[in-house]
């Protein structure tokens, strides 16, 4: 399938180019960066030297009467603009936000601007009926890195936890904040320190968090979320806590979530006393998850990683695009970290 990739000069943009060149259906055949048009596309990304010669072109350029599928990696409120100069014959998947919230006022609240509209969310692993409506459907919103995570490390427990308060700590690498130059995410800024941000339940993933799960809970949710900034390029590792509303102990909670992943290709629940690490996941489409129940405080906490590129970006992006196409969903995807 001919494929485009939009906004391939950021981080994930350049980890779609990676994954895709080496997929066995997905040829890319438009590869655009609004501000590195007419750039090599090695001067950006070293590595992908499988594109070497090749440059970036403008999105004015694309003939898209020629694309069959087309991966749109744009900050949030310019993936909307866009849609419009795109066949609706074309399948999308869009990794922004802009089609991530189903409520206008959601959207105004943490993100600011008009709401486009939502598409079907892309988070295959949540439950049947979602996968369903993803393999149905030509237009997908590829979720959030921490959304993934925590919705994900939440989602077997939604039957015996108060769902009205769940809290997650989060630490993520610093690709999460995407490529723009930012003082505060050079090395010497970075190194050997850890920071939060976005302090006090504010961060733009809490309300696609939340939608995620009161789809699958019927319930509201509410979650305290924390974000930390890490000293490391890439991955996530979440922990998330709640009251039980039922008497379990960890080898039950952890029954729990292995019989809920048991057929899932990319969640591996970790043997008990085996924690989840970031440098494990690094580079492929994989999570790892850990739970225990603190017996003294009778709540459950779990412990998931993903690479934030990779589940929580491009390959989680592919994945979707797998399906809408009714390929394989691992086409093209590694199920191996690169370790440490």
């Amino acid at each position: 399938m001919k494929t485009a990739v939009i906004g391939a000069s950021g981080y994930a943009g350049g980890e779609l180019l990676r994954l895709l060149a080496v997929h066995p259906h997905f040829q890319v055949t438009a590869i655009s960066a609004h501000s590195n048009a007419g750039e090599l596309i090695t001067t950006v990304h070293p590595h992908l030297t499988t594109h070497t010669g090749e440059k970036f072109s403008a999105v004015s350029e694309i003939d898209f009467s020629e694309i069959e599928l087309v991966f749109i990696a744009l900050p949030h409120g310019e993936s909307a603009s866009l849609i419009a100069k795109i066949p609706n014959t074309v399948k999308i998947v869009d990794l922004g936000a802009d089609y991530r919230l189903e409520d206008a006022g959601q959207w105004e609240k943490y993100y600011g601007g008009t709401h486009a509209g939502s598409w079907v969310y892309g988070l295959p692993e949540l439950s049947a009926a979602q996968r369903s409506a993803i393999a149905q459907a030509s237009k997908i919103a590829n979720p959030g890195c921490y959304a993934t995570s925590i919705a994900l490390g939440v989602a077997p427990a939604i039957d015996v936890i108060d769902v009205s308060d769940i809290v997650v700590v989060a630490a993520s690498g610093t690709t999460g904040a995407g490529r723009s130059a930012k003082i505060n995410l050079i090395a010497s800024e970075v190194m050997g320190s850890l920071t939060s941000y976005k302090f006090g339940g504010v961060h733009q993933h809490t309300p696609e968090i939340e939608q995620a799960l009161d789809s699958i809970s019927k319930k509201e949710v509410k979650i305290s979320f924390t974000p930390i900034l890490a000293p490391m390029p890439r991955g996530i590792l979440s922990t998330i806590t709640a009251k039980l509303t039922k008497p379990i102990n960890s080898q039950a909670a952890h029954d729990l979530f292995v019989k809920h992943y048991l057929s899932e290709y990319f969640v591996d629940v970790l043997p008990m006393g085996q924690l989840p690490k970031t440098g494990s996941v690094t580079g492929s489409n994989k999570v790892q998850i850990q739970v225990a129940v603190d017996e003294h405080t009778q709540r459950i906490v779990v412990s998931v990683a993903i690479d934030n590129l990779g589940k929580g970006a491009a390959s989680q992006a592919i994945q979707n695009a797998n399906i809408i196409t009714g390929f394989h969903e691992g086409s093209g995807l590694s199920t191996d970290g690169l370790g440490a």
